[in-house]
């Protein structure tokens, strides 16, 4: 059985940092492209971050920057670093895998496997 599950967010203050983890079991990673994705209350869910089986990086305008995507292959581990942090970062975070080795778009569509969210609450 497939399964994603993500951790480490938490309530912070602007310009903070945060570190999300997303443990994979019954998949493997390192074949797949995965995703972290953040949904605000009353918003549509929208693509933070990509990484590519060979390690190819992708990130929205919004995070450039201030968010790194990475990945441990030997611990089917996928993480997001988040520094300075910004109220409007407030949402819950999901990772997904694609279930493709390559990326292409940042779109929740393309996704077929899900966690079951993070909340990350920055305030001001």
């Amino acid at each position: 059985q497939v399964q994603l599950v993500e951790s480490g967010g938490g309530s912070v203050q602007s310009g903070g940092s945060l570190r999300l983890t997303c443990a994979a079991s019954g998949y493997s990673l390192s074949s797949t492209c995965m995703g972290w994705f953040r949904q605000a209350p009353g918003e549509g869910r929208e693509g933070v971050a990509h990484i590519s089986w060979s390690g190819g990086t992708g990130y929205a305008d919004s995070v450039k920057g201030r968010f790194t995507i990475s990945r441990d292959n030997a611990k089917n581990t996928l993480y997001l670093q988040m520094n300075s942090l910004k109220p409007e970062d407030t949402a819950i975070y999901y990772c997904a895998a694609k279930g493709r080795p390559a990326c292409g778009m940042l779109k929740p569509s393309v996704f077929g496997t899900w966690g079951q969210g993070t909340q990350v609450t920055v305030s001001s």
